[in-house]
């Protein structure tokens, strides 16, 4: 059984210190740690060390830092969603799958149909789920919940991905759209082929986006595609999308 995961912000500059109040509680009252005890320590940012527990209690824990850590499970090319988000406890399971999938951002929406409007609060719970599920998932690099954005704030980037180097290919940028009588729609795998880049996926709310935000998204070179025969749920065709995406990207070139 691997040793728990614990989420240490500055761990890059230490070679020993403390978990913070909550982290301490849970491995002293709920993981029944022990001093000598190992544990494997991230930073969110990708650095990873093992470490061993030198002093415990019910609100204090001190590590030091054994050795560092050479993982990377990252996807090759970055992945990001663009999502409107959906109503109570759907949010958690969105983010839950997001960054087990390995997406780099998820950039929640605000759109004319949007249900669930994404507040200052709501952005906090979102980043506390992704140190959880990034805790079980193995992840060393935490996917970033990004500042909510419109249709029209998409439309007027030539990139997602602020203060990065342009990549060599520009993303893959692909709408969900399940209700199309124009004929844009062409199925998501159709599109993943050819050299592997970093994709943008949108995902509108229930009902899905509206016809004039689809007019907008494939005007700026969004591509409408079809997940599918069947009508999905906000995550759940977040998740679909998502998924396909990372098996391509995953995927050793031929």
């Amino acid at each position: 059984m691997s040793a728990p995961r614990f989420y240490v912000p500055q761990l890059a500059q230490l070679a020993s210190g403390c978990l913070d109040d909550a982290e301490a509680r849970h491995a002293a009252s709920v993981l029944r740690l022990s001093v000598d005890d190992r544990l494997e320590l991230f930073d969110g940012r990708g650095r990873e060390a093992e470490g061993r527990i030198v002093a415990i209690s019910r609100g204090s824990l001190q590590f030091e830092v054994l050795q560092w850590l050479d993982r990377d499970c990252e996807l090759v090319h970055r992945l990001t969603l663009a999502i409107a988000l959906p109503k109570g406890d759907r949010q958690k399971t969105l983010v839950d799958a997001a960054t087990e999938l390995g997406v780099s951002s998820l950039i929640p929406l605000r759109t004319e149909r949007s249900v669930a409007q994404p507040t200052d609060n709501a952005l906090q719970r979102l980043t506390r789920a992704v140190i959880e599920a990034s805790k079980q998932c193995g992840r060393n690099r935490l996917m970033e919940i990004m500042e909510p954005r419109t249709i029209a704030e998409l439309n007027t980037r030539a990139s997602l991905f602020d203060g990065e180097v342009a990549p060599v290919l520009p993303p893959l940028r692909c709408v969900a759209h399940p209700y199309d009588d124009a004929g844009r729609r062409k199925p998501l795998a159709q599109l993943l082929s050819g050299a592997r880049r970093a994709v943008e996926i949108a995902v509108g709310p229930e009902g899905g986006f509206t016809e004039q935000e689809v007019v907008q998204l494939v005007a700026d070179g969004w591509q409408a595609v079809d997940l599918g025969p069947t009508i999905l749920r906000v995550e759940i065709a977040a998740i679909t999308a998502v998924a396909q995406i990372a098996a391509w990207l995953h995927r050793t070139p031929a």
